[in-house]
């Protein structure tokens, strides 16, 4: 009896430890973490819950520099805008040069329940950022009069687990072939 205790005590302590070193999941994440460099991305970003038990009524993804004509998908409910702007630089697409485009999608408008999950979708395209690279995207998550900033970028040797409200990000892959 004393022996089964101990047994069970310790696959307790056991659990625990085990999920203290999980993250946690209530992040807004990709759901692909991975794109390519070179070509297209489709995007998912993942919104597990509101704010504090507030429902999510917007959000605002900026694009970072090297995504160049990014589109966003309409979403039922939600009202979609994207904000444009100068890049740093010129980038070559399909036959001519652009150095302008969407810096920022937003959608509002809606109401995704705090308890609810949801996902925003958007395209990119991803130039020659070399592999290996990652890249964040700031998010402003609104819940009526709160407001949530996922703008955190991890400092040399942290990890997005390392912050409470950590920006997602992309692992930018080896060049990938264009799926237009």
């Amino acid at each position: 009896m004393r022996m089964s205790r101990l047994v069970a005590a310790a696959g307790l302590a056991a659990g625990l430890a085990v999920s203290m070193a999980v993250p946690a999941l209530a992040h807004i994440t990709f759901a692909d973490p991975n794109a390519p460099s070179n070509g297209f991305y489709r995007a998912v970003l993942r919104v597990p819950h509101g704010c504090d038990g507030s429902a999510t009524t917007a959000i605002r993804i900026q694009i970072p520099e090297g995504f160049i004509v990014a589109q966003p998908m309409p979403k039922p409910g939600w009202q979609v805008t994207v904000t444009e702007g100068s890049y740093g630089k010129s980038y070559k697409y399909e036959d001519t040069t652009i150095s302008r485009g969407v810096k920022e999608i937003a959608w509002a408008g809606g109401n995704l329940p705090d308890n609810f999950y949801d996902e925003f979708v958007f395209r990119v395209r991803v130039t020659d950022i070399a592999p290996g690279t990652k890249v964040y995207f700031p998010v402003v998550q609104e819940c009526g009069s709160k407001t949530e900033h996922w703008i955190e970028i991890p400092a040399e040797g942290k990890s997005d687990d390392d912050y409470e409200y950590p920006a997602p990000g992309l692992t930018i892959g080896a060049p990938a072939g264009d799926d237009d």
